[in-house]
């Protein structure tokens, strides 16, 4: 099958590597032509636009930074789609509004799944980072080999749908632990703790997360670069409430947790590093959090592994 991939950015460009990496027939397409030029030099087809790769394509990938950037590229392709097209959503995006296009898709014969991802970028550059997948189950095995390519640990989630919302609720999460943790540091450091027992203490803890092990590192570190931006937390932390909203739940963490990043938005732009977060209780307090000893960006340390289906324990043996 050959496969198209719109979006070559911090995510994008590392999901598109590890197909093209594995020997995947490749043409992709982004509005920043250089990006385009490097994937070329590498291997893959330049598309002239999102029309002829679907129009070329058994399969188009997009990963763009809004649902507003889908909807449009989508419109674009729409009147190529029919049967035995797959539109495949890797952008964190709005179930609604996921789901409105694929129903487009679907309706032209195609089959649409959302497929959002998880782990950071230092896992999607390895191959490593975990995918969830909302589809039928047919479209689901169909493209199980493109997603066990970009991903080691695949979760078909269900309907077209179920992955948008499961990636913002964990997106959400970490996000929560992201304030957290940012308010342990200044804490600890405030208190006469050594940061890096400090970090230690909490690894080796029942508080310890994915979020203090990696996100923690560069924040002591200074460069507090996991190539996240805060304009991104506010987009899925919104996605989140919306969520809630919809289904009537009212939250109580998660406005507080939208008010900070507004906050810190007005404070240090909307471009700045989400874990920046923590200069909020850097200024109050006149404290500077950081510890020799981390790395100045997060790597994955596990060798790149064929991926796999995760079946949920609820389900094995039925």
């Amino acid at each position: 099958m050959k496969v198209g991939f719109i979006g070559l950015g911090n995510v994008g460009g590392k999901l598109s590597g590890s197909l093209l990496r594995n020997g995947i027939d490749l043409t992709v397409h982004d509005l920043n032509a250089d990006l385009v030029t490097e994937f070329v030099a590498q291997g893959a087809k330049a598309a002239e636009g999102p029309a002829q790769l679907m129009r070329d394509c058994d399969a188009v990938i997009t990963c763009l930074p809004s649902p507003a950037a889908s909807d449009a590229v989508m419109q674009e392709m729409l009147p190529e789609v029919g049967p035995g097209k797959i539109w495949m959503e890797m952008s964190t995006t709005d179930e609604a509004e996921v789901k409105r296009l694929g129903a487009e898709v679907i309706e032209r014969g195609g089959a649409a799944v959302d497929c959002p991802v998880s782990g950071g970028c230092h896992r999607a550059a390895t191959g490593n980072i975990s995918i969830f997948a909302g589809c039928d189950r047919e479209t689901f095995e169909r493209i199980l080999p493109f997603l066990t390519t970009m991903g080691r640990r695949v979760l078909h989630t269900g309907e077209l749908g179920s992955a948008s919302v499961l990636k913002v609720l964990t997106n959400y999460l970490a996000t929560a632990n992201l304030i957290t943790c940012a308010e342990a540091l200044v804490t600890a450091k405030a208190a006469g703790m050594d940061l890096g027992t400090t970090y230690e203490a909490i690894k080796i803890s029942s508080g310890t997360s994915f979020v203090h092990e990696t996100e923690s590192q560069v924040i002591l570190n200074g460069s507090r670069d996991i190539s996240f931006t805060m304009d991104l937390v506010k987009k899925d932390i919104g996605l989140f409430q919306e969520v809630a909203d919809r289904a009537g739940v009212p939250l109580e963490m998660n406005p507080v947790m939208i008010k900070i990043f507004e906050d810190a938005i007005a404070r240090y732009g909307e471009r700045e590093l989400s874990p920046n977060i923590i200069k909020r209780l850097e200024e109050a307090t006149g404290l500077d959090i950081r510890a020799p000893g981390f790395p100045p960006e997060m790597l994955d340390d596990e060798p790149e592994e064929p991926g796999y289906e995760v079946v949920p324990q609820n389900r094995i043996g039925h």
